[in-house]
């Protein structure tokens, strides 16, 4: 076979059934090849940006590896964002490319770019293969190396005249290298047994490790009072009784309270990003950190931890809910403060109670989590509409909260869903977005109707770019630049375009006919929702500053007031 050829049969030995992508020039042998397989589905999206966004969201969605395809020059270089958002939020992606031939690498040949100089910081690892006969080696290496330890994308560049070469090597296959390793965690225990304010704090390191139900059964049984990240939405279930909701810039008022009142943080998991823990001199500034994570270079990499612990989560979680269930912690008096603080301090947002009253987000998103059933899966994109998901939308699994975290991608919703989609055929599936994000990759309803994927696709229109708004609004006293998206299409007639049927609500009367017509419906649908252009998302932390000088609304209008009377 040749090295084209050999790619598919390596697919075949990983099961790899699902890849996303877009032929060319130089990959033109591989789409060769796929004319006499019919083992790999192969997707077309109609942007290779949305190839890599598609294998993103079919790989977070799944758990499984991502694979996206593209070509040389333009095809590589569309590549690159759906790429470093994979990178950012390590999840699980092969990327093959097809390069120009060997011998004309270097000089400035048409559709040639250097992949490997442009992409070095974006993947865990790259790969410029020089014969057919290193191909099976390398194959098989970088689909091992993609999933194991912390996942992240792989490329692989490949000439044409490598693709069309022979080769008699067969795909080796080995398994995925997952470490099971649980060190000892006496320090840890005896540390949460002498605190009387711990705290859980978990991220998407979670799901990374395939850890939900290690991390479920843990946050149960210890009691502990906890709050997620961005990435960590979902890790304690919807039903949590301990969960005070997500940190940070726009988190709750009581999960920042209580990590500022802490006197222990267990961080399992997560990165300490900035957008988490806001200024680090004013973080958790009480209390003793604990790291439990997969990835040594996380470790002591923004804050110093006392103990820092790398190992496999699974077996690590296992053996604290195996202790802690032994010898349950005493802390019933910080709990019941923790409790309090999740009643009058979590996520306030009042539903809309006049039938004729302009739809608001928050109660929207509210509206929506009460009517979608439990296992559906959201991709969401950048801005306002995507921290009114984290906030207000109940997940009860992380996988089915698909987010742009490190990177923050406007576009990413709508291929993620699509990825989402093939990977989990039988769900719901929602696309929800924000107008200046939904048009960054608009093109991609032709893939939904291609393949008439039953995606619902919900549009949060406030004809602006409603984050960057609020930042001008609050801190850039009120001079907007270039934020206006007065001149947005008629989202109904567009989608109709693409054959898929479309709505428009405006009022809170129609929010629930609304929500529950696209749900019912069989096909693709799209709901686009008319919210106010002013509507900011509350709470808010200033960039820069400490997560305990949270702005809310009544803060934010006093602090009005009392600069007019002076």
């Amino acid at each position: 076979m040749n090295g084209a050829q050999h790619i598919l049969e390596t697919f075949h030995h990983h099961n790899i059934q699902t890849v996303f992508g877009y032929p060319g020039g130089c990959i033109m042998p591989l789409y060769d090849a796929l004319v006499d397989d019919v083992n790999v589905e192969h997707v077309l999206c109609r942007h290779e940006q949305g190839c890599a966004l598609a294998a993103d969201g079919y790989a977070r969605a799944s758990g499984k590896l991502g694979v996206c395809i593209a070509t040389s020059g333009p095809g590589a270089t569309n590549l690159i964002t759906g790429v470093a958002n994979a990178h950012r939020d390590s999840t699980p992606m092969l990327v093959i490319t097809g390069q120009v031939p060997s011998s004309l690498i270097g000089t400035d040949a048409f559709q040639e770019t250097d992949v490997l100089g442009m992409t070095l910081g974006i993947v865990k690892h790259s790969y410029l293969v020089e014969s057919a006969d290193e191909l099976p080696v390398i194959l098989d290496e970088a689909i091992e190396l993609a999933q194991s330890g912390r996942p992240g994308p792989v490329w692989i560049d490949i000439p044409k005249d490598v693709l069309l070469a022979e080769t008699a090597a067969a795909p080796i296959g080995r398994s995925i290298l997952r470490e099971a390793v649980c060190p000892d965690l006496a320090s840890a225990i005896a540390m949460l047994r002498t605190a009387r304010k711990p705290l859980l704090y978990s991220g998407g390191g979670i799901s990374l490790a395939h850890a939900e139900e290690s991390f479920h059964e843990f946050a149960e049984n210890s009691g502990l009072p906890a709050v997620v990240t961005l990435k960590g939405i979902g890790n304690p279930g919807k039903h949590s009784t301990h969960n005070l909701g997500m940190l940070g810039m726009h988190g709750s008022r009581a999960a920042n309270r209580a990590v500022d009142e802490c006197d222990l943080l267990l961080v399992i998991g997560a990165r300490l990003d900035d957008r988490a823990t806001g200024k680090l001199e004013g973080f958790a500034p009480n209390a003793r950190l604990i790291h439990i994570d997969a990835d040594a270079a996380e470790m002591n990499k923004l804050l110093s931890a006392e103990l820092a612990i790398r190992g496999d989560l699974n077996a690590i979680l296992k053996e604290l809910t195996r202790t802690l269930r032994e010898a349950p912690l005493e802390i019933s008096e910080w709990r019941r403060q923790c409790q309090t603080w999740r009643t009058t301090g979590g996520f306030q947002a009042a539903d809309n109670e006049e039938p004729l009253a302009p739809i608001t987000g928050p109660a929207f998103i509210r509206q929506l989590s009460r009517i979608a059933p439990d296992d559906t899966t959201i991709a969401c994109d950048v801005g306002q509409h995507q921290m009114w998901i984290a906030q207000h939308y109940q997940f009860d699994h992380p996988r089915h909260h698909l987010t742009s975290g490190g990177l923050g991608t406007m576009g990413f919703g709508l291929p993620a869903a699509i990825g989402a989609q093939f990977a989990r055929p039988d769900s719901t599936v929602l696309n929800v977005t924000g107008d200046g994000s939904f048009m960054m990759n608009a093109q991609e309803m032709a893939t939904i109707r291609r393949y008439n994927l039953p995606v619902k696709l919900i549009i949060m229109d406030n004809q602006c770019l409603g984050m960057v708004r609020q930042q001008q609004e609050l801190f850039y006293n009120n001079r907007e630049s270039q934020i206006n998206l007065d001149d947005n299409p008629d989202f109904v007639a567009m989608a109709r375009a693409f054959d898929i049927p479309a709505l428009k609500i405006e009022r809170t009367d129609q929010v629930r006919r609304g929500i529950e017509t696209i749900l019912a419906y069989h096909g693709p649908m799209l709901l686009h929702v008319a919210i106010a252009r002013d509507e900011n998302v509350w709470p808010i932390v200033k960039p820069g500053g400490s997560n305990k000088e949270m702005i809310d609304e009544t803060r934010r209008n006093t602090a009005d007031k009392k600069e007019k009377v002076a």
